[in-house]
């Protein structure tokens, strides 16, 4: 059957059809709290109690992306634990120009081509990042990982949250710009490319 298919045979109780929905998308609900949450058990956590509570909603789905249906019980599922665990997480992304343009996506990682040194390399950039995000706050942290991570449009991301249009692009620019400032202080980290941009005042 197909998604659509599985999700109507899933609205009228059908087990199996759910657990084939569930897992087609328990990676991605995985990944996105994993980033928001920074922990992969409070991860595991979270999407065990999403995909719970997406089976107990599924008849309030009223069509249009269930991709991004999921993505918002996964969120609230992290926005919970964040409220119990006061925690601060972290994501890899890349930051804004200081016109809060956006920048293309980075291509640091997951490189198989590179050597051990280089994969060293990455794995203290990807520190680097991490750090930085600490310090965002939970609501940054989600629109950059709706964003960049799964892809989402804003018109996606202000129905997962909630939230007006307007108000997803401010934070959005807003949290690039401020990892873009924190990683100033690891300059020695950054790809050659993206030194060149903050050299050059891009």
């Amino acid at each position: 059957m197909d998604e659509t298919a599985l999700i109507r045979a899933a609205q009228r109780g059908d087990l199996e059809a759910f657990n084939r929905l569930a897992l087609a998308y328990q990676d991605m609900l995985f990944n996105t709290a994993l980033r928001i949450l920074g922990d992969d058990d409070l991860a595991a956590d979270a999407t065990q109690e999403a995909l719970i509570s997406a089976f107990r909603s599924l008849t309030s789905y009223r069509g249009g992306s269930f991709k991004a249906w999921l993505l918002r019980t996964v969120t609230n599922a992290c926005y919970d634990e964040l409220r119990r665990r006061g925690r601060r997480s972290t994501v890899p992304l890349e930051p804004a120009t200081r016109d809060d343009d956006e920048m293309e996506s980075p291509r640091w990682l997951a490189d198989p081509s590179m050597t051990p040194e280089q994969r060293m390399e990455t794995e203290e950039l990807e520190h680097a990042i991490q750090h930085c995000l600490e310090d965002l706050p939970p609501d940054f942290r989600t629109v950059v990982v709706l964003a960049d991570i799964q892809e989402l449009d804003y018109r996606e991301i202000a129905a997962v949250i909630h939230t007006p249009l307007g108000t997803i692009k401010s934070r959005l620019a807003r949290a690039r710009l401020r990892l873009r400032d924190c990683l100033q202080g690891f300059g020695e980290l950054l790809p050659a490319a993206f030194r060149l941009r903050e050299e050059r005042g891009l």
